[in-house]
């Protein structure tokens, strides 16, 4: 195994040039599929990784179930600096399975609480609720989901604008955004690193649903505009004060206001975006030989060392 077994923990930090220029120079379909696969990949092979350097560290424990073959010296030389690695993996994989239990528990705690808010109202796939307060959300569901939208922001926006509101929320829920938004949640859990792609993710989300309404309005501006009036009705304050930075409500009104992004298979090598995603690419492959070549190498050691 030797240090290929550490590798995995840490080349998720090849990923993070990517995840700054694809959101910006990729087209936000393409850009979501590429980090969160990217995220996914590197999350479950660092995962895996810890989990070997558990078992070794486990072995180690006095009165633990394990064969005691497992702590001879021939399995304790294949982790580098079992001692400390080993057992530093077992509160560490506690931690992650910890957190993405948090994640998943609190993403079906959202999801009920709005199911319920709905209760008595309409089959139909918008529900408008007689709320003040002004929001929009989607939300998904086995028939396609359902559009939830107060009075409150509705009374707030133009005819054109609340079309656009609604082809918003209609393309977050016909491309399952929702889904890429948790599994990227459970990367970021699983490894602290890969945080930079789930924020990315979270803006090359909301980025592809803008395109999604812009196509279906057949007006950049209008949807432009809905994405400006609802975030300052919803947020004034928080809104207000984000102008002054390139927060995503402004960089996502400024790329409506620009040319349409063109879709890309891959970015060209020859490009800064090509570069990051070639690297981002290179360090998932390097993390996967890594965690394979260390499972496969743990199998057999655990195997020679254990009696018949």
């Amino acid at each position: 195994m030797g240090v290929f077994v550490l590798l995995p923990l840490v080349l998720p930090l090849t990923a993070w040039p990517v995840a700054r220029l694809a959101e910006q120079r990729l087209h936000p379909r393409a850009a979501t599929w590429l980090l969160t696969v990217t995220a996914c990949a590197l999350a479950l092979c660092s995962t895996l990784c810890l989990t070997l350097l558990m078992v070794v560290g486990t072995a180690q424990l006095p009165g633990n179930p394990l064969p005691d073959a497992w702590s001879d010296d021939e399995v304790r030389e294949a982790v580098p600096y079992d001692e400390v690695a080993g057992q530093a993996a077992i509160p560490a994989l506690l931690a992650v399975l910890a957190g993405c239990s948090r994640v998943l528990w609190r993403h079906l705690r959202v999801r009920r609480r709005a199911e319920r808010s709905l209760v008595g109202l309409p089959r139909r796939t918008v529900a408008v609720l007689p709320d003040p307060e002004p929001y929009a959300y989607a939300l998904p569901g086995r028939d396609g989901g359902r559009v939830v939208v107060s009075a409150g922001l509705l009374n707030r926006l133009a005819a054109r604008e609340r079309r656009a509101l609604f082809a918003h929320e209609r393309a977050h829920l016909a491309g399952a955004h929702h889904r890429f938004l948790l599994l990227v949640q459970l990367a970021a859990r699983a490894n602290p690193f890969l945080r930079p792609l789930r924020t990315a993710v979270s803006y090359t989300v909301e980025r592809w649903a803008d395109e999604e309404a812009a196509g279906v309005v057949r007006s950049r501006q209008a949807v432009a505009r809905a994405i400006g009036r609802a975030a300052l009705v919803s947020r004034p304050h928080a809104v207000l004060a984000g102008f002054a930075t390139p927060g995503p409500v402004p960089r996502r009104v400024a790329a409506l206001l620009g040319p349409a992004p063109v879709v890309h298979v891959w970015p060209s090598l020859f490009t800064a975006v090509g570069v990051a995603a070639w690297t981002a690419a290179a360090g998932t492959m390097i993390s996967a030989l890594s965690s394979a070549n260390s499972a496969v190498t743990l199998f057999l050691v655990l195997k020679a060392a254990t009696p018949l």
